[in-house]
């Protein structure tokens, strides 16, 4: 058999087939090694209506194959080499660190290869795998520094920085909010320019990135919305929460934000009509196919459509607040984490981490999406979802053990009172939504079928004779019962 034939399903032929001459049923498109689970079912189910229709050659270059034996080998004489030709040093912290690092290396050996792929599998599913075993290494620094004394936690970031574990000052982005000062004569606009750092732009390539991993518009205003609220909140515990007006509202939600938003949206737009059709890169005759090819691959196999539907049910209203609710708890994090660590904001780490969430920050969603909207094919949380759920709960719980003083802080009685009247309105709505309505609709059709009896038991009575058959059935019926 060729490369790219495929036998077709169903069994063997009849004869009755055979005679009639009926041209086998065309196969579905082959996917290359590695695919994306979810994307294309393989004969699990028929594709649902939010997904993109994909072909593929099914072409499995070197590029694709599983390569176990390779980094086997390759892992096998690094540690040879390190055991039989190079001296060990007599420093023990030295030789602490570069242990530490050659098991995490070796574990992300093991995972890239051999863990299971998830629902993504471009640029390649090792790409993937890497950060599914990243989360786990990561998950487990969380553990032990929640294991830790609180003074010993923030002296163990010396180890991986020495210029950690001092206390900082935040950053207070409060003050004079003119946005128009006259009283400065040089620069009348100089509050404006003092915000423009480099956080703005992160703040648009940051809200860009998670448009694409929710992929829903409204989900998205919520969130950011919701945040610039919880700022407003909770300035009373951290100065780097004290913005202007200004700085909320206008540069936060509507610039930066918003237009991150806008951009994501255009974005995801374009991906849902974007024809998917594969081909072996050998396959393409031309240079400029070639390199279409490659930039190509960088891009998703297929797309699915979010359609989260909050109002359908109950079970699904309740999940899109809990995504809301982590993502929130999320953002809180990167904020209360360097705080209670002691880290700058602009330290690599905390750059790291953002890079570490927007990698895997879209495996999750998926996974979420795929168990809410399809429960029969997937029938358990994914991975990926499962340690990111995970990890945002280890980080609050960091939070709380190294600094429950601010958190306990209480907040400004006004502040209390407008969430309390929020969560009024959300469990109002929620009990009106899912059962007083549901009850009432319900009563509604009762009643209208009552109607509609009574109507059709009037209209039987107006003809000549005064009944119907019609009425006369179930008195029969019940005089045989009787009889019985």
């Amino acid at each position: 058999m060729r490369r790219g034939e495929r036998r077709p399903h169903g069994g063997n032929v009849g004869k009755a087939a055979l005679e009639e001459q009926q041209p086998p049923a065309p196969p579905p498109p082959a996917q290359p090694n590695g695919g994306a689970p979810g994307a294309e079912r393989d004969g699990a189910g028929p594709r649902r209506s939010t997904e993109s229709e994909v072909y593929d050659d099914g072409t499995n270059t070197f590029f694709w194959r599983a390569h176990t034996l390779t980094v086997l080998f390759i892992l096998t004489c690094a540690l040879g080499y390190v055991t039989l030709l190079e001296e060990t040093p007599q420093n023990t912290a030295y030789n602490t660190k570069r242990g530490i690092v050659a098991s995490i290396l070796v574990f992300l050996c093991f995972g890239v290869t051999q863990a299971k792929d998830g629902p993504f599998s471009r640029p390649h599913p090792a790409y993937w795998r890497f950060w599914l075993c990243v989360s786990v290494v990561y998950e487990l620094f969380l553990i032990f520094i929640l294991f830790q004394t609180v003074q010993d936690g923030r002296q163990f970031m010396k180890y991986i920085d020495p210029h950690l574990g001092v206390p900082l000052p935040e950053r207070d982005y409060g003050g004079n909010c003119l946005i128009y000062d006259p009283g400065n004569g040089t620069d009348p606009f100089h509050n404006i320019w003092d915000k423009l750092d480099g956080f703005v732009p992160a703040h648009f390539f940051g809200w860009y990135l998670k448009t694409l991993m929710i992929r829903d518009w409204w989900m998205c205003m919520i969130i950011s919305i919701m945040f610039e609220f919880l700022e407003y909140s909770l300035e009373h515990q951290l100065p780097n929460f004290s913005e202007c007006w200004w700085d909320h509202w206008i540069m936060d939600v509507i610039l930066c934000n918003g237009l991150g938003i806008y951009c994501g949206m255009k974005t995801l737009s374009w991906l849902s009509l974007k024809t998917y059709k594969w081909q072996g890169l050998w396959n393409i005759p031309t240079y400029k196919g070639k390199m279409k090819r490659i930039v190509f691959q960088f891009t998703p196999y297929s797309w699915v459509k979010f359609e989260w539907k909050p109002a359908s049910s109950l079970r699904r209203w309740l999940a899109v607040c809990g995504i809301i609710f982590v993502f929130l708890l999320a953002e809180l994090n990167t904020f209360y984490l360097k705080f209670v660590l002691w880290m700058p904001p602009e330290h690599y780490l905390v750059l790291l981490r953002l890079v570490f969430f927007v990698n895997v920050g879209g495996v999750a969603m998926r996974e979420i999406y795929d168990f809410m909207d399809d429960p029969k094919f997937h029938k358990k949380l994914g991975q990926q979802a499962w340690l990111v759920a995970a990890i945002t709960a280890t980080e609050f719980l960091i939070v709380v053990k190294y600094d429950p003083y601010t958190l306990t802080l209480s907040l400004p009685f006004y502040i209390t009172q407008c969430w309390i009247l929020g969560i009024i309105l959300v469990l109002t709505w929620t009990a009106w939504r899912f059962f007083i309505r549901d009850i009432t609709l319900r009563y509604k059709e009762i009643r209208r079928q009552k109607q509609e009896h009574r109507h059709e038991k009037d209209k039987c009575l107006s003809n000549g004779d005064g009944h119907s058959a019609l009425l006369d059935e179930p008195n029969g019926n019940k005089l045989r019962e009787r009889k019985l």
